[in-house]
């Protein structure tokens, strides 16, 4: 017998039985729909992890810190230079190394000033940041001086110089074009405040001078976000290649702020970095490397250690949930077992005919195992229907609460590999479930089968 001739009888034989067919895939339509939100819900909360760590930084980034040497003064100071950038460059699965210095300075323009918290790194770096541009654009190595890149919320902390009121006071934001005002910028702060002092003098009891103001031109201003808050809000960006220069031209020989001295207290020639930033090629490696760096006796610190303890965790949850809807198609696999054997009983006479006609035994077993199969299949195309409408639904209820709790990402997905892979797990368990019933047509006896009334 063919295979299309088989198909056509298992799917008529269906149909003559219609009541008992659709509760039977009704089974196998609540089963399958139970195990397919169960799993998108999973998938959803994991996705949902996975882009609120990709919010806070890369997930194959790894930080590089000085070794805190807890008031150990006899311990050698590991420093983060140029030199270890280069070594660790040569580190397998490490794609860049970026510097990273902090500096601190005053912002001042008309009567209003403000204590900036400046970030400088490579211009590749800053790229990756994934700032949204609200005018300008980020620092370019093409630029030829150096030029500050503002975060959304750094116009909220200028306040007046002689009565300190600002934004946090009076709620209203300083009347500032970051963009397009003239911003100057005293980077030695120190020199700064013992000027504002009524007796201005230094330690050696040197009448001691406002420093000079520079005016720095801005690049561009981060866009503001729904809820206001954004990772580099509060910082100053620029390009580490042009800060360097500008500090070394700014305070000469004297130290930069922030960079150790030697014990005569005079800086040194090379400028070292308060971070690293390590791009490593896949998430799978970032551990390995991590233990490289802290080997070395540096402090490393990534997402990677967070995110795969968080993901043993909604391993688990996946697979209670997924469980749970595995237990609705289990019984809808008994419901298809008790169906097919109920069709055996009812048409015993017909097997007997079948095969005193001479039909193979192969044919029967397949014939059954076609009608298990075809209740599998409808129940499964229908389960996904039903499935993804529940997943709607879960969405839009999760969308509304989302605007009060910013939801990232839908609670509910359902990608492509698990619509097909439950729909393929549908048939198949109809199959298994029709196995023992279609084994039990083909070895009924031809003579006592006929002889049934």
């Amino acid at each position: 017998m063919k295979f299309l001739d088989l198909l056509r009888m298992s799917s008529s034989n269906l149909w003559k039985r219609k009541v008992r067919t659709i509760l039977t895939v009704l089974g196998v339509v609540i089963g399958v729909a139970s195990i397919v939100v169960m799993i998108s819900l999973g998938l959803g909360l994991s996705r949902s992890l996975m882009e609120q760590y990709e919010s806070y930084g890369s997930l194959t980034q790894i930080t590089v810190y000085e070794p805190y040497s807890y008031g150990d003064n006899t311990k050698e100071v590991k420093r983060l230079d140029n030199e270890l950038i280069d070594t660790i460059q040569n580190m397998e699965h490490v794609n860049a190394v970026y510097p990273v210095m902090q500096v601190s300075a005053i912002a001042k323009y008309g009567g209003y000033e403000n204590y900036l918290n400046i970030y400088a790194m490579p211009t590749e770096a800053l790229a990756e940041l994934n700032i949204v541009v609200g005018e300008g654009s980020l620092p370019s190595a093409q630029d030829d001086e150096l030029k500050f890149f503002y975060g959304s919320q750094v116009l909220q902390d200028f306040s007046n110089s002689k009565t300190g009121a600002g934004y946090w006071m009076t709620g209203e934001l300083p009347d500032i074009d970051l963009m397009n005002d003239p911003i100057f910028i005293i980077f030695d702060t120190s020199a700064y405040w013992q000027s504002q002092s009524p007796s201005p003098m230094d330690e050696n009891g040197t009448p001691v001078k406002p420093p000079k103001k520079y005016l720095i031109e801005t690049c561009g201003v981060e866009q503001t976000s729904e809820d206001g808050w954004t990772n580099y809000g509060w910082r100053t960006l620029c390009d580490i290649d042009k800060l360097i220069p500008e500090l070394k031209r700014v305070f000469k020989n004297k130290p930069i702020p922030g960079q150790p001295t030697t014990k005569s207290g005079k800086p040194y020639k090379e400028v070292f970095y308060n971070q690293l930033y390590v791009d490593v090629d896949k998430m799978e490696n970032v551990t390995a490397v991590q233990t490289q760096l802290t080997d070395l006796g540096y402090e490393a610190n990534s997402n990677a250690e967070w995110i795969e303890s968080e993901q043993k965790t909604l391993g688990y949850v996946q697979a209670v949930l997924g469980g749970i809807g595995a237990v609705s198609l289990f019984v809808a696999a008994i419901g298809i077992t008790n169906t097919m054997m109920m069709s055996i009983y009812e048409r015993t006479k017909e097997i007997g005919v079948m095969k005193v006609l001479g039909c193979d035994l192969r044919n029967i077993r397949s014939l059954f195992l076609l009608e298990a199969g075809f209740i599998g299949f409808i129940g499964g195309i229908v389960g996904l229907m039903l499935s993804y409408t529940i997943s709607a639904v879960i969405n839009k209820v999760a969308s509304g609460a989302g605007e009060m709790y910013m939801a990232t990402s839908s609670i509910s997905f359902i990608p492509l590999w698990l619509a097909l892979l439950s729909l393929v797990f549908a048939v198949f368990v109809g199959m298994v479930a029709g196995f023992f019933p279609a084994l039990r047509a083909m070895r009924l006896s031809p003579l006592a089968a006929i002889r049934t009334e």
